[in-house]
């Protein structure tokens, strides 16, 4: 799973969003469908569902922080976080897109089987 860029964009914007107190939850774990066993994909299944929780909990922190800018908060800075909000919906995009492919893979090799 490639999500480098995403979160590479995310360190960069940390510095200048220091003070938040909204943490981007940990990368999930997919295996690769094609080579994974039953328990395998159905651990990430459950990973993949409380990863997107976090990442729920981490956007709603975002949205507050967001609400919270006061005046004084350069457009700058407000763009940053909204980028910020918006890779967070990438990421979630991505590791569902990701899981969903990985599944699939597993159910044709689990189909090849038979």
């Amino acid at each position: 799973m490639n999500i480098i860029r995403p979160l590479t964009l995310l360190a960069a914007l940390g510095s200048a969003m220091s003070a938040l107190a909204c943490d981007l939850p940990a990368e999930v774990d997919i295996p690769p469908g094609d080579e994974a066993t039953l328990d395998e994909m159905l651990a990430a299944q459950t990973g993949v569902r409380e990863y997107m929780a976090a990442m729920d909990e981490y956007l709603t922190c975002m949205d507050g922080a967001l609400e919270a800018l006061g005046e004084e908060t350069t457009d700058e800075e407000r763009a940053a976080m909204v980028e910020q909000y918006n890779t967070g919906v990438d990421l979630m995009e991505e590791v569902a897109a990701e899981f969903n492919e990985q599944r699939q893979l597993f159910q044709d090799a689990a189909a090849a089987e038979n």
